[in-house]
């Protein structure tokens, strides 16, 4: 799949409130979660991410980073670069994701390409992330944060967009069945907010009539 083709799904693709998910929504209970939530909704906090895409000689990886066991959230979980939106930011999503990958990986904004968006994704911390989808080209050089960053690693983008590899889960929060999506790669265990996303990335890219579900 090339930039030109994956760029234009995206475009083709892009529903800033979601699609909702038949499959995740049959295990919603008590609205613990909200399919295709609002984002107008002034009590979530915008954030943006950066999908990487690769393009490596052996086909398409998406690069993820892997946060440090001390931080105070989320310690030891698998995501996409990114973070809040930040004053500095001006309200643009974009500058939001290229900065934190910088800040956080050590890459250079300007070995990004960007190719597009997916839609905005309502988490169940109360946050509403924009995910820009951007293309790499090797050569680059990474420094992470070691503070914030245990490793940086990539994924084939094959393996993501193999849907056999999303696991459909659930756990019970405070009495109610909440569930969310899942990926292992190579005893990698990928889930909640990073799983959507590249469920959302794979439903674009390879079947652009299912939906995307909120954690």
């Amino acid at each position: 799949m090339t930039r030109e083709v994956i760029a234009r799904k995206l475009a083709d693709g892009f529903n800033p409130r979601g699609r909702g998910d038949s499959a995740l929504e049959a295990l919603v209970q008590g609205g613990a979660v909200r399919p295709g939530a609002p984002i107008d909704d002034d009590t979530l906090t915008p954030a943006a991410v950066l999908v990487p895409l690769v393009e490596r000689d052996g086909g398409m990886t998406v690069m993820l980073t892997k946060r440090t066991a001390h931080l105070a959230h989320h310690p030891g979980q698998i995501s996409f670069p990114g973070g809040r939106l930040e004053p500095e930011d001006k309200g643009d999503f974009a500058t939001c994701a290229l900065r934190e990958t910088e800040e956080e990986t050590g890459l250079e904004r300007r070995k990004v390409r960007l190719l597009g968006r997916l839609d905005d994704y309502v988490t169940g911390t109360g946050f509403v992330i924009t995910p820009l989808v951007g293309i790499i080209d090797p050569p680059f050089t990474l420094s992470p944060d070691s503070f914030e960053v245990a490793e940086v690693f990539e994924v084939p983008l094959s393996f993501i967009l193999d849907q056999a590899n999303h696991q459909l889960q659930s756990r019970e929060v405070r009495g109610m069945q909440r569930p969310f999506w899942a990926l292992t790669w190579q005893e990698r265990l990928i889930w909640g907010a990073t799983a959507g996303i590249l469920v959302n990335l794979f439903e674009v890219l390879v079947s652009p009539h299912s939906g995307v579900s909120p954690e």
